[in-house]
């Protein structure tokens, strides 16, 4: 059915209305979008100033003496904030990087022995009982010191042989002088007086082999005339040294061969240790050598003073040790130690070297702390050779950097949490 001409512009208008109002509904969906889309942004900038004023609140309230690690821009490295104080505080020791000789190093575990060359086993050479016992296990004694009087018949028998050998030779000294006398003023033959002569020889021998059987046994000559016993015997320390083992009481029974006590002198004592066929090459009498405490941190510098010649039988093992003074009895027999056997130094004449503490890994790399206003920052690091307490620096550091040489694990400890904060 045709339209009139009123009907077609009543559609048109109709049609042009639906236009305008749908354009009028995107209009006002743009602009709610951006009003949106402000407010938004103003509810994220209001956010930052949040967090922002609860962060100044933080710090206000954080503790002055606690080291922070603050992460820079990408591309800086990670600042570690201490002072002087606190550094010191923590025991972070501060060296300089700078070229050095690498000493390469072969680590052999040992013991502390006494040393044998001063190290007596005290017997007392003659049968007896002990009478007194002054010495104790333990105690300081000093050489021809009385460690313990025994009553020996043995002695008191050698005694009283030297006493009749010098009774006879006053005797025949006498003997001699007369018939001297004699046969000078032609009264007696020369034969009686070569016999007197003879005689009193005779008797001189006789009175030195009783004082040397004396001596043989350490013991002195003494006379009941004099206040002394034939039968006491005294037995003394054969030098400066400590009493380390004991093996009398008073009044027990000894033979001559009893090993009754054992003094050693512990101002010197031997690092012992084992090497195998295989390292022999790298362990010479002479070589330089660390000695380091499994306990404590003491240690000690020295040199090899005896290689054995050969292999033992079921360990295929020689023994080696060094001689090392012990001035402060730091150094006890029966202590686990480290023998560390130094090679010939090497310089290292282009890169630097550090300390083997202060290498540090992070993230899987090897970092050192350099020190950088303000505190450490952590500087990324390549190493090359190691030596005894030194490492070769091949990149990232320079000679006459100052670095965190000494307990370095501290920062490395305080780079952790500032990383798992900012994670946060």
């Amino acid at each position: 059915m045709a339209m009139s001409k009123q009907q077609r512009a009543a559609v048109v208008a109709i049609l042009v209305a639906g236009l305008l109002g749908g354009a009028a509904i995107l209009s006002t969906g743009k602009g709610g979008s951006a009003t949106g889309e402000a407010g938004h942004g103003q509810a994220e900038h209001g956010d930052e100033h949040e967090h922002g004023n609860e962060g100044d609140n933080a710090a206000a309230h954080a503790d002055a003496s606690a080291p922070a690690a603050k992460p820079e821009a990408e591309g800086k490295p990670h600042l570690i904030a201490l002072t002087p104080a606190q550094i010191q505080q923590a025991g972070i020791g501060i060296a300089t990087a700078a070229a050095a000789p690498l000493r390469s190093s072969v680590d052999f575990p040992g013991e502390i022995r006494f040393n044998e060359d001063r190290t007596a086993h005290v017997v007392p050479r003659v049968a007896g009982v002990a009478q007194a016992v002054p010495a104790n296990l333990g105690q300081q004694v000093r050489k021809g010191e009385v460690l313990a009087l025994l009553a020996s018949t043995t002695l008191a028998e050698q005694r009283s042989e030297l006493l009749a050998a010098q009774k006879r030779e006053g005797l025949a000294r006498a003997t001699y002088a007369r018939e001297k006398t004699l046969w000078q003023e032609k009264i007696s033959a020369e034969q009686d007086y070569q016999q007197a002569r003879t005689a009193l020889e005779e008797a001189q021998i006789a009175v030195q082999n009783a004082r040397q059987k004396l001596t043989a046994i350490g013991a002195t000559e003494n006379s009941a005339g004099k206040g002394g016993s034939l039968n006491q015997f005294a037995l003394r320390a054969p030098f400066d040294g400590i009493v380390v083992e004991k093996h009398l009481a008073l009044g027990e029974a000894v033979q001559e061969a009893t090993s009754v006590f054992t003094v050693s002198d512990l101002s010197s004592v031997w690092a012992e240790f084992v090497v195998s066929a295989r390292d022999l090459h790298q362990v010479r009498v002479g070589e330089a050598v660390t000695v380091r405490s499994s306990a404590s941190d003491t240690q000690a510098e020295g040199k090899v003073s005896y290689v054995g010649a050969l292999l033992g039988e079921q360990t295929r093992t020689a023994k080696a040790r060094v001689t090392l003074a012990n001035p402060g009895m730091a150094w006890r027999p029966g202590l686990f130690v480290t023998v560390s056997v130094l090679g010939a130094p090497a310089q290292v004449p282009v890169t630097v070297t550090v300390t083997a503490d202060a290498v540090q890994q992070v993230d899987g790399q090897s970092v050192v702390f350099i020190t950088v206003p303000g505190g450490f920052a952590v500087q990324p690091v390549k190493t090359g050779r190691a030596g005894g307490k030194l490492v070769e620096v091949t990149e990232g550091l320079q000679a006459g950097a100052g670095y965190a040489a000494a307990n370095s694990f501290i920062l490395k400890s305080e780079l952790g949490k500032a990383s798992a904060g900012h994670e946060h």
